[in-house]
């Protein structure tokens, strides 16, 4: 019987780089994001190789996440394995000039978005009693670092809720991970730095990590046996030893 899961966040970065790699290994996917041409693109890539079905709506907004998950067809209704990766950094600011829209925009999607897409997909995992819960988290989930307060905060609380989660749903026999990446190239900064061509450094003089190391980094947590839980896992670039250290060539 193939497997199912549902990604956030999927029409870029970590969310398309593991709809390819599960794409690969049969596992049926349904692809969420706010870009319905993207999602269509990475839709007829896929679906040669597995069934494709995409969602398009903002998992900040509660009303339409809940409508969006509801409106699966019958195929696509069971959820083995929810990808918790849509989230977004705004600003790099000190706290006394940060821009409360920024901190609004990144806790809306990294903590409530996350919350509104489990709320919406936990209890069919309950009621089978089987299912395994990924939540992208980051490298600031673990450290804090200069003008990064809000965004640390929003991943902080990431590993906080899934910790929670793995507690709660123990008896149920639910999986749940979080999964903890350092510097990986994406469209991140662009967002991040809205723009800015400062965006265009962040990855020059290393070898940052690619989506598709995350991607497989999260198949292999999503493979593991019955008995396996990769609880929580930290990854970074070589050249990175934490969040403002890093080996760069002149």
């Amino acid at each position: 019987m193939r497997k199912t899961a549902l990604i956030t966040g999927a029409t870029s970065g970590i969310g398309r780089a593991t709809a390819h790699e599960f794409a690969k290994h049969g596992i049926n996917l349904i692809l969420c994001g706010r870009r319905q041409e993207r999602l269509d693109t990475i839709k007829k890539a896929l679906e040669r190789t597995t069934d494709v079905h995409t969602l398009n709506f903002d998992v900040s907004d509660k009303v339409a996440t809940f409508e969006a998950i509801a409106s699966l067809p019958e195929d696509f209704k069971k959820i083995d394995i929810l990808i918790n990766n849509a989230g977004n950094a705004h600003g790099l600011d000190p706290i006394q000039t940060g821009d409360t829209d920024d901190w609004d925009a990144m806790m809306d999607i990294n903590v409530k978005g996350l919350l509104y897409v489990s709320k919406a997909i936990i209890p069919q995992m309950t009621e089978r009693q089987s299912g395994h819960i990924i939540n992208i988290g980051s490298s600031a989930g673990k450290e804090v670092y200069p003008k990064g307060n809000v965004y640390c905060a929003s991943k902080h609380a990431v590993l906080a809720i899934t910790e929670g989660m793995r507690i709660d749903l123990n008896t149920f026999g639910i999986k749940v991970s979080a999964i903890n990446p350092g510097l990986v190239e994406t469209e991140f900064s662009q967002v991040r730095f809205k723009g800015d061509a400062v965006a265009d450094s962040v990855y020059k003089g290393y070898k940052a990590l690619q989506p598709e190391d995350i991607a497989e980094i999260i198949y292999f947590a999503v493979s593991r046996p019955a008995h396996v839980n990769i609880a929580d896992l930290l990854v970074f670039p070589t050249a990175q030893a934490s969040s403002t250290i890093i080996k760069k060539s002149n």
